[in-house]
């Protein structure tokens, strides 16, 4: 008879939820019974099996190990537990939208969306499809979209939407435009469609832009005081234009105060300093003394207020970014420990075997090699009992970033190479360790710049002869080639892997390489003059003698993921607006719009010619990338109001409102944006000051030493152990380093020691309230 098969649910006997709290998870007796040699600890909630074929013996563990690495990379990717798959059937679900392959299909599919507004009217003539073809296509991506967003909730829970705020906005969102979508089909028509501009909420939700999130969480959390503070700046704009419009008003030259709105548009614009003196010289012209009104205006808003609000900002964001760096840190070790419970057996329920530890291995990074296991293994091991406690597996994120060498190589790469290219490569490993060889390529590149420097004198017929001279001359193949040469000699020397573990050595190849190419194109194409810029970029490398500059580049690499981040949020924020201003905007022509207004001249338009000034009507919303110009102009704000004021005439004077929030919305990313740089660049500066070059080195690095009979010990697999025979030496020790990336987590470990212990006694102080709270509950109610 076929044995029966029931799959429990998570309040069955064996189960245990996964909000349930860690320490109150039972371990068991110390039964007999074992699978693999140990009996489980904790049973996974994804687990199907009844409690016969456990006691039988079959695979049980597989499934501990699986939830166990979901858990970590939850804890990883800084996602809520209660997402977390609750029962054997949401597994299908969950593992197909948390895989690779998913994740770029979401990803691809939300730019697709994005980029359908450059094909759906208005547009480039060339660009633009048929109603038909780009809403099919827009309901194609959509369904992708709802596919996972259906699969997400089929393992969380349709309740749950109203807990998962993002979740909700993006449910909502996807409705509505699905039901736009099907409309724009049946009436084979656009009509007005601001819901375009929310677009860009499918792209944030991917997997890819975790990033972008934080980000947008952290301008979130800073806006209480960027409010507080803009309150007050519109106060003054208001309290200011309110004077002015008395004091000018009555003045007939002017035309800045004639009214209450010009008045308050007038000191708006002045904010931004784009209409100065502009807007001050028919009041400057009546009497000397009206300069007073305009200068502390300007004092007192722009210089005292706009610094202040960058002030009050830093300070937040400082805080918020030291606070996320806190709860990252607690969710990670939360992570840590309900995969801990996972991997324990009841035969030692205080500690992990390397058994365990492998099997989660398999599941949380399937490309790690066994030898890098074993390191890893070896290096959270701190107490060296062939077993892992909680504290020390709670620095399983740390051991998963270390990358691992052999602390000194037996032979050099080329030992088994051919012995006269043998004695090649250890004659140019010599030469380019040699203490003056980087000193002979500095005088090299110095060289570079003078003889660039020579070029740049001479006079040249043309332009073309001029770029040919610069970048493909004689003395530019010199250096190139020595250059080129410098880095086979290194690649020779050192080996490709050492060699590209030097970010200064990767921009060395990259810019060579690409100086080498623009030679040879220039050579043959004289008028692609623009690959002169890639001569010089070499010089950059003599920026590294100095320490500050040396400094500012260790602050880039390091701000390289936020800037990247803010970059997509600006983008966003284009895209929003980009879409909102061509459905207001698209339909203008502003070719001598404005006659008899303050910006005529901006916008005289002849089809024989334009004035200097006359250009100022291609600043328009007729498509998206036209669009992206415009609002970009409005970004650096000079002349910004011309434009805001050519719309106001031809539509209404509410359009004006458009470009103040831009502007607002601009001032605000754009000061939270500098408040990290500066504080990106505070905390290098303090790191520097507390770390030495020494201390760093000691701090990154990490070295193991493993006998191989105590590896036959904690192994007891020959299989495994032959598998290692290449990577340790039998009957003897090997000694590895392992090297951490010089990310900003990195360093915030080592800057926040004694943060990070007090963090985690609180935590810890929290648990054992908290469990001294519900075992007090139950005896109460064993009482009861």
């Amino acid at each position: 008879m076929a044995r029966s098969r029931r799959c429990s649910s998570p309040d069955d006997d064996g189960y245990k939820r996964f909000t349930e709290d860690i320490h109150n998870v039972s371990y068991g007796s110390n039964s007999t019974n074992s699978v693999e040699g140990d009996e489980m600890g904790s049973r996974s909630t994804l687990s199907c099996e009844t409690d016969r074929e456990v006691d039988r013996g079959d695979g049980h563990w597989e499934m501990n190990y699986h939830e166990a690495a979901i858990f970590l990379e939850e804890g990883q990717n800084n996602e809520k537990f209660d997402s977390h798959p609750r029962h054997p059937t949401d597994l299908p679900a969950y593992l197909l939208v948390h895989n690779a392959w998913y994740y770029g299909l979401d990803l691809i599919t939300s730019i697709i969306l994005l980029l359908l507004a450059l094909v759906e009217a208005p547009s480039v003539a060339h660009f633009q499809l048929s109603v038909g073809i780009h809403g099919t296509l827009e309901l194609v991506a959509l369904a992708v979209i709802g596919v996972e967003l259906v699969l997400k909730l089929r393992w969380i829970g349709w309740m749950a939407i109203f807990k998962h705020k993002r979740t909700m906005i993006k449910g909502i969102t996807l409705i509505v435009m699905v039901l736009e979508a099907l409309t724009v089909l049946i009436r084979q028509s656009s009509h007005f469609r601001v819901t375009r501009a929310l677009r860009p909420i499918f792209l944030v939700d991917t997997r890819a832009c975790g990033g972008v999130r934080r980000f947008i969480r952290q301008i979130l959390q800073s806006l209480p005081p960027i409010l507080d503070m803009l309150a007050l700046l519109l106060f003054l704009v208001c309290s200011y234009a309110l004077l002015g419009y008395f004091l000018f008003g009555h003045l007939p030259s002017d035309p800045y105060f004639k009214t209450l709105s010009d008045s308050f548009v007038s000191m708006f614009v002045l904010l931004t300093t784009a209409n100065f003196p502009d807007v001050m010289m028919p009041s400057y012209a009546i009497s000397k003394w009206y300069a007073a009104f305009f200068i502390s205006y300007i004092s007192t808003v722009l210089y005292v207020l706009m610094n202040l609000m960058l002030a009050v900002v830093y300070e937040t964001f400082t805080g918020i970014e030291k606070d996320k760096f806190r709860k990252l840190l607690l969710h990670k070790r939360q992570a840590c420990q309900l995969a801990f419970r996972l991997l324990v057996s009841k035969q030692n329920p205080s500690s992990v075997r390397f058994r365990q530890f492998y099997g989660l291995m398999r599941y949380y990074s399937p490309r790690t090699s066994l030898r890098d296991i074993i390191l890893m293994f070896w290096q959270l091991n701190a107490s060296h009992s062939s077993n892992l406690t909680l504290d020390e597996f709670i620095n399983f994120y740390d051991a998963v970033t270390l990358k691992w060498k052999l602390k000194d190589p037996i032979d050099p790469w080329f030992s088994a190479a051919w012995p006269p290219l043998r004695t090649l490569c250890r004659a140019a490993r010599m030469l380019v360790t040699w203490r003056y060889f980087e000193y002979i390529v500095y005088v090299i590149i110095i060289g570079n710049g003078v003889a660039m420097c020579v070029r740049i004198l001479e006079s040249a017929e043309s332009l073309e002869e001029g770029a040919k001279n610069f970048s493909a001359s004689w003395d530019t193949c010199l250096f190139l080639s020595l250059f080129g040469l410098e880095i086979v000699l290194k690649i020779i020397g050192l080996g490709w892997s050492e060699y590209i573990s030097s970010g200064w050595n990767i921009f060395d190849i990259c810019v060579t390489y690409a100086a080498i190419f623009g030679s040879i194109l220039l050579t043959f194409k004289p008028t692609f003059t623009a690959v002169v810029i890639l001569r010089p970029l070499r010089l950059l490398r003599l920026f590294k003698l100095k320490k500050r500059y040396r400094d500012i580049f260790g602050t880039v690499v390091l701000l390289s993921p936020l800037m990247l981040s803010t970059s997509i949020v600006m983008l966003v924020m284009y895209y929003f607006f980009a879409i909102i201003g061509m459905e207001l905007f698209s339909q203008y022509d502003l070719r001598n719009c404005c006659v008899n207004s303050t910006v005529e001249d901006f916008y005289k338009y002849s089809a024989n010619s334009t004035t200097a000034l006359g250009y100022y009507y291609l600043n328009c919303f007729s498509n998206l990338l036209t669009s992206g110009v415009t609002l970009f102009e409005l970004t650096v704000v000079n002349n910004w109001f011309i434009t805001m004021e050519a719309y106001a005439v031809v539509a209404n004077q509410y359009s004006r409102i458009y470009f103040m929030l831009f502007y607002l919305f601009t001032m605000v990313v754009l000061t939270i944006v500098v408040a990290s740089v500066l504080e990106a660049f505070r905390f290098r500066i303090q790191y520097k000051k507390q770390t030495s070059k020494k201390d760093e080195e000691r701090m990154l690095m990490e070295e193991v030493i493993i006998d191989w009979n105590t590896l036959q010990g904690t192994l007891q697999d020959s299989t495994l152990l032959d598998a290692l025979r290449n990577d340790f030496t039998p009957g003897s020790v090997t000694c590895y380093l392992g090297r951490r990336p010089r990310t900003r987590e990195v360093l915030q470990c080592h800057m926040y020691t004694a943060e990070i212990s007090q963090w985690m006694a609180e935590a810890d102080q929290l648990e054992l309230n908290v469990e001294i709270a519900e075992t007090e509950e139950q005896a109460n109610d064993r009482l009861i």
